[in-house]
């Protein structure tokens, strides 16, 4: 495979697997490559680390999960890592990450992302989460969203997929 097809396959698995029986078959048509070197690139990817999985990007609203929240907490310098392992890893957490403060109007440094049917139950599970972590003492905001704009996977790549 060459450099550029290389660069091809990458901006194209940003975008997502494409849905048909080969989507790996597809991908080779797409940058003019043979599928077994598609394949190849990708196991070389693989084993130097590039992905961390490949899964589906589940509309969420679609299922009935409307009642989105993003939890913000003020944690001590001192326990953020210990904290984020904690949240980042309880069940019900889909996200979980350290932003810096923007003081003195915004105190939270970590940011955790929960997905439920009703807001009622996220803010239980919210409760549970935090007290379960030894976290429910720390200054938090639960933010629930009001209107979806967008929904992807990331993107790290400024050129389109097809040129």
């Amino acid at each position: 495979m060459t450099a550029a097809q290389a660069r091809q396959l990458r901006r194209l698995l940003e975008e997502g697997l494409p849905l048909v029986p080969q989507p790996y078959r597809d991908l080779a048509r797409q940058i003019d490559a043979a599928e077994d070197a598609v394949l190849a690139q990708m196991r070389h990817w693989n084993a130097a680390g590039l992905f961390r999985r490949i899964g589906m990007v589940l509309h969420h609203r679609a299922l009935g999960y409307r009642a989105n929240a993003m939890l913000v907490l003020d944690v001590p310098d001192e326990l953020v890592e210990r904290a984020g392992q904690q949240l980042g890893s309880a069940a019900g957490v889909n996200l979980c990450y350290q932003r810096p403060r923007r003081l003195p109007d915004w105190p939270y440094n970590l940011f955790c992302m929960v997905h439920g049917q009703r807001r009622g139950d996220v803010r239980k599970q919210v409760n549970q989460i935090l007290q379960d972590a030894g976290l429910d003492h720390l200054p938090h905001r639960l933010l629930f969203s009001t209107r979806q704009f967008k929904q992807r996977g990331g993107r790290y790549t400024s050129e389109s997929p097809h040129g």
